[in-house]
C-alpha cells in the first residue's frame, strides 16, 4: 500500500495474498474493467501463452486519491512443460482467457461500511499469468511449446505503468527475482516459500494466514488421489475423525514453528486464525462483515487498517480448532 498524505510520505505496499478469487456474488457491486497492456509485448512481458499481461484499475478518490493498493493474484505454479502448456490455455497461463470484468470486494472494495481503512484508495489488482510468482526471466522460446517464462518482466511493466498513472512518488524497485541471500544457500525452488524469504524482506509485514488453510489441506496435505477416507474432511472441517485431526493439529504445529523460526519484529503485524478458509482478504464476509472471523475483539479489516495507519499494533496467533466460534463455515471453498 502506498499512503499519501497531501501528496506526501508516499509507501508502497504490494500484497502477494496468495489466493484465487472466488466467484461469489460480491455484496458491493464493484465491477472493474480489465486493461491489457499491449506495450510491454516489445519488452517480452508476456503471459505464458505470448499475450500481453492484464490489470485491472478502480481509481482513488477523496482523501485516497494519492494511496495504493496493489494486490498481485495468485494462483499455484505450473513445473514443467506439459503443466505450463495445459496452464497456456486458461486465465492463469493467457490474458485472451480471463474475464472482461471482475468484482473487487474486501480489501478491495469502494465501500467503506465494508472495508473502513481502504475503500477510497487506488486499487490494482494484477492478473496472474506467467506460472512462477513473478519471478521467471527466460529470453529463449521453445518455437515447439511457444512457452514464454516473463513474470518477472511481467511484473516490472506493470508497476512502470501504474507509476505513469499516478503512483510515480512511490519507491519501485528491480525486477522481483528470487533473492540472492537465498539461493546461494538453498535451492532455487526452496526460495518461493515464505519461510525461507520473509526474512530477507526489510518492509514493514503483515502475515494473515489460516492455520489450517484449506487449499494447502486439499492440494499439499491431503493431495488427489489420497486414500479416499479423507474425501470427507479435507472438504469439511467438521467431518475428520478423530485420528485426521491429529493429522491437521501436526500441520498447524509445523506451520506455527516456521513461523517463529522468522523472529519476532515489532514492525509485523500477525493474524493467524483457526478457520479452515483460503484468501481471507477478499472474500467480503470474512475480511469485514457481520459474523467475520475475529482474534480477540478484532476483525482482520480492523487489525490490518490499525497496524498500518500505526493506531495500534496486532500480533496474535488462534488457539487450536475448534475453539474460535468466529470462523465461517464454507464448504468446498
Amino acid at each position: 500500500m502506498a499512503n499519501g498524505n497531501g501528496g506526501s510520505k508516499l509507501r508502497l505496499w504490494c500484497s502477494a495474498f496468495a489466493c484465487v478469487l472466488l466467484g461469489l456474488v460480491e455484496v458491493d457491486g464493484l465491477f472493474v474493467d480489465i486493461t491489457y497492456l499491449e506495450s510491454a509485448v516489445a519488452k517480452g512481458a508476456v503471459c505464458l501463452d505470448g499475450s500481453p499481461p492484464a490489470y485491472h484499475l478502480a481509481p482513488g478518490f477523496g482523501s485516497g486519491v494519492n494511496s495504493w493498493l496493489v494486490h498481485f493474484e495468485g494462483g499455484g505454479w505450473c513445473n514443467n512443460v506439459t503443466t505450463c502448456l495445459q496452464r497456456s490455455l486458461t486465465r492463469l497461463g493467457s490474458s485472451k482467457e480471463m474475464a472482461k470484468q471482475v468484482a473487487f470486494s474486501g480489501i478491495l472494495s469502494d465501500a467503506p461500511g465494508y472495508n473502513p481503512d481502504f475503500y477510497n484508495w487506488n486499487k490494482v489488482r494484477v492478473r496472474y499469468c506467467d506460472g512462477s510468482s513473478f519471478t521467471g526471466d527466460k529470453e529463449e522460446v521453445d518455437p515447439r511449446t511457444n512457452l514464454h517464462y516473463r513474470g518477472a518482466r511481467i511484473w516490472q511493466a506493470v508497476l512502470e505503468e501504474l507509476l505513469a498513472k499516478g503512483m510515480n512518488r512511490a519507491e519501485n524497485g528491480s525486477a522481483r527475482n528470487l533473492p540472492s541471500s537465498c539461493t546461494s544457500k538453498l535451492p532455487a525452488g526452496m526460495c518461493f516459500f515464505p519461510q525461507n524469504e520473509v526474512k530477507q524482506i526489510q518492509t514493514p509485514l503483515f502475515i494473515l494466514n489460516a492455520a489450517y488453510d484449506s487449499w494447502q489441506v486439499r492440494n499439499i496435505l491431503i493431495a488427489g488421489g489420497s486414500d479416499p477416507r479423507w474425501r470427507n474432511c479435507k472438504h469439511d472441517i467438521s467431518q475428520c475423525s478423530a485420528k485426521q485431526l491429529e493429522t491437521l493439529q501436526g500441520f498447524r504445529d509445523h506451520f506455527l514453528e516456521a513461523l517463529e523460526e522468522q523472529g519476532n519484529s515489532p514492525t509485523r503485524g500477525l493474524f493467524i486464525n483457526s478457520c479452515f478458509v483460503h484468501c481471507q482478504t477478499e472474500i467480503q464476509e470474512i475480511w469485514f462483515a457481520p459474523g467475520s472471523p475475529a482474534l480477540g475483539d478484532k476483525k482482520i479489516a480492523n487489525a490490518v487498517g490499525d497496524w498500518f495507519y500505526d493506531r495500534s499494533p496486532f500480533q496474535k496467533v488462534d488457539c487450536p480448532y475448534p475453539c474460535d466460534s468466529t470462523c465461517p463455515i464454507f464448504k468446498n471453498s
